[in-house]
Protein backbone atom coordinates (compact mmCIF):
# COMPACT_ATOMS: atom_id res chain seq x y z
CA UNK A 1 0.00 0.00 0.00
CA UNK A 2 1.29 3.44 -0.75
CA UNK A 3 1.37 6.19 1.89
CA UNK A 4 -1.38 9.27 1.44
CA UNK A 5 -1.12 11.95 3.07
CA UNK A 6 -4.19 13.72 4.58
CA UNK A 7 -4.57 17.37 3.37
CA UNK A 8 -6.25 19.53 6.30
CA UNK A 9 -8.32 22.09 4.30
CA UNK A 10 -9.56 24.75 6.41
CA UNK A 11 -13.39 25.35 5.76
CA UNK A 12 -14.48 29.06 5.65
CA UNK A 13 -17.28 29.99 7.87
CA UNK A 14 -20.45 31.61 6.36
CA UNK A 15 -19.33 34.91 7.51
CA UNK A 16 -15.81 34.60 5.69
CA UNK A 17 -17.12 33.65 2.87
CA UNK A 18 -19.28 36.82 2.82
CA UNK A 19 -16.34 39.18 3.89
CA UNK A 20 -14.52 37.97 1.02
CA UNK A 21 -17.22 38.26 -1.33
CA UNK A 22 -18.42 41.72 0.21
CA UNK A 23 -14.31 42.46 -0.22
CA UNK A 24 -14.07 42.85 -3.91
CA UNK A 25 -16.27 45.56 -4.47
CA UNK A 26 -14.36 47.31 -1.58
CA UNK A 27 -10.37 47.74 -2.37
CA UNK A 28 -10.29 51.57 -3.12
CA UNK A 29 -9.05 53.62 0.29
CA UNK A 30 -11.70 56.38 -0.54
CA UNK A 31 -14.58 53.76 -1.44
CA UNK A 32 -13.74 51.98 2.09
CA UNK A 33 -13.79 55.28 4.06
CA UNK A 34 -17.15 56.76 2.24
CA UNK A 35 -18.19 53.20 4.02
CA UNK A 36 -16.66 54.02 7.70
CA UNK A 37 -19.29 57.10 7.21
CA UNK A 38 -21.99 56.30 5.37
CA UNK A 39 -22.65 52.43 6.83
CA UNK A 40 -23.55 53.69 9.75
CA UNK A 41 -25.45 56.35 8.97
CA UNK A 42 -27.66 54.19 6.74
CA UNK A 43 -28.05 51.86 9.67
CA UNK A 44 -29.08 54.87 12.03
CA UNK A 45 -31.16 56.23 9.43
CA UNK A 46 -33.15 53.23 8.53
CA UNK A 47 -33.63 52.63 12.59
CA UNK A 48 -35.36 56.12 13.04
CA UNK A 49 -37.52 55.21 9.58
CA UNK A 50 -38.96 52.32 11.01
CA UNK A 51 -38.81 53.44 14.35
CA UNK A 52 -41.01 56.53 13.45
CA UNK A 53 -43.75 53.87 11.60
CA UNK A 54 -47.05 54.33 14.41
CA UNK A 55 -46.99 51.27 16.53
CA UNK A 56 -50.31 50.29 18.02
CA UNK A 57 -51.12 50.74 21.70
CA UNK A 58 -50.43 47.65 23.47
CA UNK A 59 -52.39 47.89 26.57
CA UNK A 60 -50.73 44.59 28.31
CA UNK A 61 -47.60 45.86 27.92
CA UNK A 62 -48.46 48.69 30.80
CA UNK A 63 -45.98 51.01 31.12
CA UNK A 64 -43.48 49.78 29.43
CA UNK A 65 -45.91 50.21 25.58
CA UNK A 66 -43.43 52.71 24.23
CA UNK A 67 -40.20 50.17 24.21
CA UNK A 68 -42.14 48.04 21.28
CA UNK A 69 -42.13 49.10 18.12
CA UNK A 70 -41.65 48.31 14.35
CA UNK A 71 -37.83 48.78 14.94
CA UNK A 72 -37.94 46.13 18.06
CA UNK A 73 -38.68 43.55 15.48
CA UNK A 74 -35.83 45.11 12.66
CA UNK A 75 -33.35 44.95 15.53
CA UNK A 76 -34.56 41.09 16.42
CA UNK A 77 -34.02 39.99 13.24
CA UNK A 78 -30.45 41.23 12.45
CA UNK A 79 -29.16 40.68 15.57
CA UNK A 80 -30.79 37.18 15.24
CA UNK A 81 -28.72 36.69 11.80
CA UNK A 82 -25.72 38.32 13.00
CA UNK A 83 -25.43 35.86 15.70
CA UNK A 84 -26.07 33.11 13.56
CA UNK A 85 -23.13 34.55 11.76
CA UNK A 86 -21.04 35.77 14.60
CA UNK A 87 -21.63 35.59 17.96
CA UNK A 88 -18.60 38.32 18.66
CA UNK A 89 -20.24 40.31 15.72
CA UNK A 90 -24.06 40.08 16.75
CA UNK A 91 -22.59 41.64 20.44
CA UNK A 92 -21.00 44.86 19.17
CA UNK A 93 -23.99 44.86 16.62
CA UNK A 94 -26.52 45.34 19.74
CA UNK A 95 -24.18 47.71 21.70
CA UNK A 96 -24.55 49.81 18.80
CA UNK A 97 -27.73 49.34 17.79
CA UNK A 98 -28.14 50.57 21.94
CA UNK A 99 -26.43 53.74 21.08
CA UNK A 100 -28.13 54.72 18.11
CA UNK A 101 -31.70 53.81 19.85
CA UNK A 102 -30.32 56.25 22.32
CA UNK A 103 -29.81 59.34 19.28
CA UNK A 104 -33.17 58.17 17.91
CA UNK A 105 -35.08 58.87 21.50
CA UNK A 106 -32.74 62.09 21.75
CA UNK A 107 -34.27 63.00 18.21
CA UNK A 108 -37.72 61.90 19.75
CA UNK A 109 -37.09 64.35 22.61
CA UNK A 110 -36.14 67.04 20.09
CA UNK A 111 -39.11 66.96 17.46
CA UNK A 112 -41.01 67.15 20.55
CA UNK A 113 -39.56 70.62 22.02
CA UNK A 114 -40.13 71.33 18.48
CA UNK A 115 -37.36 70.26 16.69
CA UNK A 116 -37.76 68.06 12.97
CA UNK A 117 -39.58 65.00 13.09
CA UNK A 118 -37.67 62.31 13.38
CA UNK A 119 -38.39 60.66 9.68
CA UNK A 120 -37.53 63.69 8.42
CA UNK A 121 -34.12 63.58 9.82
CA UNK A 122 -33.60 60.45 8.81
CA UNK A 123 -35.06 60.36 6.00
CA UNK A 124 -32.54 63.10 4.96
CA UNK A 125 -29.59 61.60 6.59
CA UNK A 126 -30.58 57.89 4.54
CA UNK A 127 -30.75 59.53 1.28
CA UNK A 128 -27.34 61.32 1.35
CA UNK A 129 -25.85 58.25 3.22
CA UNK A 130 -27.03 56.37 0.39
CA UNK A 131 -25.97 59.25 -2.46
CA UNK A 132 -22.23 58.78 -0.71
CA UNK A 133 -22.40 55.34 -1.11
CA UNK A 134 -23.11 55.36 -4.82
CA UNK A 135 -20.26 57.86 -5.15
CA UNK A 136 -17.96 55.23 -3.56
CA UNK A 137 -18.84 52.97 -6.31
CA UNK A 138 -18.67 54.89 -9.01
CA UNK A 139 -14.85 55.71 -7.80
CA UNK A 140 -14.37 52.03 -7.09
CA UNK A 141 -15.64 50.97 -10.49
CA UNK A 142 -17.49 47.72 -9.60
CA UNK A 143 -21.46 47.82 -8.33
CA UNK A 144 -22.51 47.77 -4.90
CA UNK A 145 -22.33 44.07 -3.30
CA UNK A 146 -26.13 44.09 -2.67
CA UNK A 147 -26.88 43.99 -6.45
CA UNK A 148 -25.91 40.95 -6.65
CA UNK A 149 -27.35 39.13 -3.42
CA UNK A 150 -29.88 41.51 -0.89
CA UNK A 151 -28.22 40.23 2.39
CA UNK A 152 -24.98 41.88 1.78
CA UNK A 153 -27.38 45.13 2.61
CA UNK A 154 -26.93 43.11 6.37
CA UNK A 155 -23.06 41.99 5.96
CA UNK A 156 -21.88 45.56 4.94
CA UNK A 157 -22.14 46.65 8.92
CA UNK A 158 -20.69 43.72 10.30
CA UNK A 159 -17.91 43.76 7.36
CA UNK A 160 -16.70 47.02 9.52
CA UNK A 161 -16.63 45.72 12.84
CA UNK A 162 -14.87 42.73 12.02
CA UNK A 163 -11.91 44.99 11.16
CA UNK A 164 -12.18 46.07 14.43
CA UNK A 165 -12.07 42.79 15.85
CA UNK A 166 -9.14 41.89 14.09
CA UNK A 167 -7.04 45.14 15.01
CA UNK A 168 -8.21 44.29 18.73
CA UNK A 169 -7.37 40.63 18.05
CA UNK A 170 -10.49 39.52 18.77
CA UNK A 171 -11.61 35.95 16.96
CA UNK A 172 -15.32 36.79 15.82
Amino acid sequence: MSKQTKKTVEVKRPVDVYFDKYQESHHNPTNELIHWICVPLIIFSLLGLVWSIPFPHLSFLGRYNGFVNWASFLIAFSIYYYYRLSPILSYFMLLIIVLFSYGIVSLEKWEIAGGPAVWLVCLIIFVVAWIGQFIGHKIEGKKPSFLDDVKFLLIGPIWLLHFICKKMGLRY
